[in-house]
């Protein structure tokens, strides 16, 4: 099986297909490599793809200790890209993904080509946070005493996955079946270091208006928390456009695959042709 192996030794299994400009794919918190599968199809018609398993998710390794900060998961991507010799790529990235994608763009901006940023910024909130967090950390002892299975049952009808249920039951289905057979202690890792530490985006817009690099955010607008954020980093990144998918929830690249491949083919192909302009930064400095 592939791996690529990080700084910290930690082995990520990645899958590729296509040849062409680079696109990695970074999955969010409740998937791993296997829900890209839509994109990587239709993308490597034309785009080297490649999609990989995040540290504490099967195939890759499940490590111990206090090993799974944010930092870990942008410089794991990175590791997958040198592992393949890939100087750059355009990285596609939902929720956990994205906010690792951005957090490439703020630390290693020279490797990303461009950055789509699908249902980001859940639990950014900065008068929700100290409730985010504490709440992190209870999921995260769900894992570890209820399993994977068990927690899957309570998630599937969070607010922000039901336009999914509704209008693919089946699809939600498998996402749901997949997530109950994630490790337990992986999932509770993430949930604890990950998703209860990260810094809030809220708290970075000086650093953010300094990312040239072109993006494009997506949000649903039924997923309520990530709608804020989306409309933050719409202000603050100089090169950001915004598509807002209407009835539609967090899952965006399953429960809306034909437009979310035509959104992003859209945008690659404008970065690709030089087309995807910067604002005038006096135009940010008033926000």
């Amino acid at each position: 099986m592939p791996h690529a192996t990080t700084r910290d030794d930690v082995r990520i299994y990645f899958e590729e297909a296509g040849q062409g400009t680079p696109i990695i794919f970074l999955h969010e918190f409740a998937a791993d490599y296997t829900n890209w599968e839509p994109q990587m199809r239709y993308f490597s018609r034309g785009h080297r793809c490649i999609t990989y398993s995040a540290r504490g998710y099967t195939p890759s390794d499940v490590p111990d200790g206090e090993v799974y900060t944010y930092k870990h998961f942008y410089t794991d991507a990175l590791a997958v890209l040198d592992h393949l010799k890939i100087e750059r790529a355009h990285l596609v990235g939902l929720s956990m993904g994205a906010y690792s994608s951005l957090q490439i763009g703020l630390n290693a901006p020279q490797r990303a080509l461009s950055m789509t940023l699908a249902g980001v910024g859940s639990g950014s909130e900065i008068e929700n946070l100290d409730n985010w967090r504490k709440q992190c950390r209870a999921n995260a002892e769900q894992f570890e005493t209820l399993g994977s299975a068990e927690v899957a049952k309570v998630t599937r009808e969070a607010p922000s996955r039901i336009p999914f249920l509704v209008k693919d039951p089946r699809g939600h289905g498998d996402f749901y079946a997949a997530l109950a057979r994630h490790d337990a202690k992986g999932s509770a890792n993430t949930m604890r270091g990950f998703q209860g530490g990260r810094p809030s985006i809220y708290t970075m817009p000086d650093a953010i208006r300094g990312v040239a690099t072109p993006a494009l955010i997506i949000c649903g607008d039924e997923d309520d928390p990530c709608v804020g954020a989306s409309l933050f980093l719409k202000k603050h990144l100089p090169a950001a456009g915004l598509a807002m998918f209407p009835k539609s929830g967090h899952v965006l690249n399953l429960e809306e695959p034909a437009l979310f491949n035509e959104s992003v083919e859209r945008f690659v192909t404008l970065v690709e042709a030089g087309r995807w302009p910067v604002r005038d930064p006096r135009s940010l400095a008033a926000h």
